[in-house]
């Protein structure tokens, strides 16, 4: 990393640590007597840590004219071994919390144990750790293969990897503290929300400077989608959090929304980040890693680019369909039904996309696990936006909505498609970016597709079961006219399907350590065994026929 630093970026790198030091001195004295202070001191503690191993090799050689003919991987390297550590910490988490339905006194220590403070944070190690590290990496690495141009320097993607890292631990130990804003998806507090900005912006700037650096004329698709990812997440980031907070010293805040409005925010901004977080981002991961380890053109670049705009335009009006039967008015209801539906059609074109594009090569899916994750992975997107658009209908969304379908439908998508497509992608990329011959061992990465694809299933049929259940109970009237059922005959009834997601969420964690050691010894391996053969060539997107 340091190596690779000029002396200047390296005189940068500690300017702008001291700054963030001393913002986080600040809010440790001004809120002393409230748990900001405690991340005013982690602050400060993190970015005296960074300095110390600046310093370290601060008068290392100046790095030689060189490396500017090779792309510049070292932070894509540092994003998978990141995300991984983060996907193991969230799923052990989201385990324990699944665990806690079967047996509430499942906890320790007091309240930071407690299911509303550990289950957000489940959801962000998964989301935004695992799955933010993996994109930060993985559209790095596709952004300068793709454009044929390295990176414009070696300090912007250190400070968009190290600070968005520093957000997500803001917000996991935060929600443990019990800082929050109380929101639909659990949300960090003001501070949090304001560095993410900064780092969020400097992540566009990288974007754009490499493009326009690009050797290549054509912007190839993942990128499309990739910076719809960076574009829309930022917007919603930003609108969504707009707040006042009480002081500097105090980690509250009062939304700029109230009522309905702030309901109609919320969930502006939750279908969104499901939109162009989870389902844009990482579309731009397919549409790279699956032709590449395929060794098959994608099956259609034009319907590549229809989908885009249609998932970019309709997305943005499908938000309302999760507030049904409620406040918001009956025809913003209706627009949010309509475009729901409509969605189908551009996520149905990328998920057929991706599984004719495996025309020709399905006798590698049988053989190699890698490609297998993304296979699945195509699968359970169209299964889960099929799902959804049919969960938006409002008579079927009056039976699933608080129910343990939606539960069901959300892992759908969250196992199936996020984490599938990403595991598959670590697994094609590993061996590129640390110059290896392979893995280190193919039954392990068999291990992992069957232990995930296992949990997933039971996980998912399990909910699905448990949510209609659920549905049906609450709404089954006596011939007296009152409820059939008390709310705990309905918890009573759940118990069964609460064990076997928690045993789906076991083999799932399990397969995540197994890839965590399978990567981690990979990258272990020696250099000079790695290289016996030489070092394999990068696999290259292959070409677009006719386009």
């Amino acid at each position: 990393m340091i190596a690779q630093l000029t002396r200047n970026e390296r005189q940068t790198a500690i300017l702008i640590c001291l700054m963030v030091a001393s913002f986080g001195f600040l809010l440790g004295v001004a809120g002393r007597d409230d748990p900001i202070g405690i991340h005013g001191a982690l602050i400060l503690l993190f970015c005296v840590l960074i300095i110390f191993r600046i310093g370290k090799d601060y008068y290392a050689p100046e790095p030689s004219a060189e490396r500017f003919a090779h792309y510049y991987d070292d932070p894509s390297k540092a994003g998978i071994v990141l995300a991984m550590a983060w996907v193991v910490v969230g799923l052990a988490f989201g385990d324990w919390v699944a665990w806690q339905l079967v047996y509430p006194d499942l906890t320790f220590g007091g309240g930071w144990s407690s299911f509303g403070r550990i289950r957000p944070v489940h959801t962000t190690a998964v989301i935004f750790g695992f799955g933010g590290n993996a994109l930060i990496a993985t559209s790095l690495y596709v952004l300068q293969r793709t454009s044929r141009a390295r990176l414009p320097d070696q300090l912007s993607p250190w400070f968009v990897l190290i600070g968005y890292n520093l957000f997500c631990l803001l917000a996991v130990t935060g929600y443990m503290l019990g800082i929050t804003q109380s929101k639909e998806y659990a949300e960090p507090e003001w501070y949090a929300d304001l560095w993410l900005v900064v780092v969020w912006v400097v992540y566009f700037l990288i974007y754009l400077r490499t493009l326009a650096r690009r050797k290549e004329p054509h912007i190839y698709v993942a990128n499309w989608y990739y910076m719809a990812f960076i574009v829309v997440v930022a917007i919603l980031h930003i609108v969504n959090n707009l707040a006042i907070p009480v002081s500097l010293g105090h980690a509250k805040s009062y939304s700029a929304f109230s009522g309905v409005q702030d309901a109609m925010t919320q969930w502006w901004y939750g279908h969104n980040a499901v939109a162009f977080f989870l389902t844009a981002g990482f579309l731009g991961m397919m549409y790279y890693f699956l032709p590449v380890v395929s060794g098959r053109p994608i099956f259609s670049y034009r319907l590549s680019i229809i989908s885009f705009w249609g998932i970019t335009f309709f997305y943005m009006w499908a938000g309302s369909h999760h507030l049904h039967y409620t406040a918001l008015p009956q025809w913003v209801q209706t627009l949010g039904m309509t475009f729901s539906l409509m969605l189908l059609i551009p996520s149905w074109a990328s998920a057929g996309n991706a599984l004719l594009t495996l025309n020709g090569a399905w006798h590698k899916v049988r053989d190699d696990a890698t490609l297998r994750f993304m296979m699945v992975a195509a699968v359970f997107y169209g299964l889960s936006t099929f799902e959804g658009s049919f969960m938006a209908i409002r008579s079927v969304n009056s039976l699933s909505h608080y129910t343990d379908w939606t539960v069901g439908h959300v892992h759908a998508g969250a196992l199936g498609w996020v984490a599938m497509i990403t595991f598959g992608s670590i697994y094609a990329i590993v061996p590129w970016l640390w110059k290896r011959t392979g893995l280190y061992s193919a039954r392990l990465i068999e291990a992992h597709f069957w232990l995930a694809l296992s949990g997933t299933v039971i996980y998912v049929f399990a909910m699905w079961n448990s949510g209609i259940i659920q549905g049906l109970m609450w709404r089954t009237y006596s011939d007296s006219g009152t409820l059939a059922y008390s709310f705990v005959d309905s918890l009573i009834a759940m118990r069964p399907y609460y064990i076997a997601r928690a045993f789906g969420g076991l083999l799932f964690l399990i397969g995540g350590c197994v890839g965590a050691y399978n990567i981690w010894m990979t990258i272990r391996e020696p250099r000079e065994a790695a290289a016996r053969t030489g070092d394999l060539p990068e696999p290259r997107l292959a070409a677009q026929p006719g386009e």
